[in-house]
């Protein structure tokens, strides 16, 4: 396969350091391109001097267009606004747009759909296997007990994650609603206060937790009558995440336009 020739976007942020040391590992692709926003500190540097891998002859950028139009793929893990202004950017350069960004509402969702006319979208709440695995289980175990199991879903990140649920417990929570045939819009609990009344058969809950460095832990509980089943998923290192976009990258790096999963990636789908 020819070298696949990846640009990284907010290659300051934590992320994005741990995106382009990932791609400077991996020989299959390089890094062409960084971008950051205008007026960040990191604009006219080395990309592998900011990341910590050595000089990659990579300099820090604010403007995607001439990076996008050398690129095979570009790397995402930045803001929902930002990802979706990239994706259409990627639709124009039809090139791939790997998407871990977290907090994305249906309308930033309608958008990206619009630009995998074009583009190779890959997009998930978790790039990592083993999150994608669980997902996979928990749709099967979902299907396969009845209403006589409910389903919650709890997690826990660190202090300074902005968004709740996680990215990953919607993902999971997708899974579970898929598993039940049901839809998660509609059957979502996403907080309990005060007098709540009994639970709702069929009802699918989430808890956040919020504190320390914890990188990322999801438990998804099914609980009946004298007994609970749990699938338990702990993230110890972000460098998962880093690697799992890679791997996406060089999946859809071949594929026709379209709209895919890490599901897809990993050939998860049949479970």
């Amino acid at each position: 396969m020819t070298e696949m020739r990846l640009v990284v976007v907010g290659a300051a942020g934590r992320m994005g350091r741990m995106l382009i040391k990932a791609v400077a590992e991996t020989e299959e692709c390089r890094l062409v391109g960084a971008i950051e926003r205008k007026g960040s500190d990191a604009v006219g540097h080395d990309a592998g001097l900011l990341a910590g891998t050595g000089l990659l002859d990579v300099i820090v950028t604010e403007d995607p267009l001439p990076v996008f139009a050398q690129a095979d793929g570009v790397l995402d893990f930045t803001a929902p606004a930002a990802t979706t202004a990239f994706a259409a950017l990627a639709a124009q350069a039809r090139i791939v747009h790997v998407i871990g960004t977290t907090g994305l509402q249906e309308p930033d969702f309608t958008k990206l759909e619009a630009a995998a006319r074009h583009a190779r979208i890959v997009q998930s709440g978790n790039m990592s296997l083993g999150v994608n695995l669980l997902a996979g289980l928990v749709r099967k175990v979902a299907a396969t007990l009845g209403e006589d199991f409910d389903i919650e879903i709890l997690e826990m990140h660190h202090r300074h994650k902005v968004d709740a649920p996680s990215g990953t417990a919607l993902l999971l929570g997708e899974a579970a609603a898929e598993g039940r045939k049901i839809s998660l819009k509609e059957r979502s609990v996403r907080s309990r206060d005060g007098h709540t009344g009994a639970r709702n058969s069929g009802d699918i809950g989430f808890a956040a937790l919020r504190g320390g460095s914890v990188v990322g832990e999801h438990t998804v509980m099914f609980a009946a009558q004298g007994e609970r089943l749990e699938l338990f998923h702990r993230a110890e290192d972000r460098g998962i995440f880093a690697r799992g976009a890679v791997r996406a990258a060089l999946w859809a790096f071949d594929k026709k336009p379209g709209y895919y999963t890490m599901a897809d990636v990993l050939g998860l789908n049949q479970l």
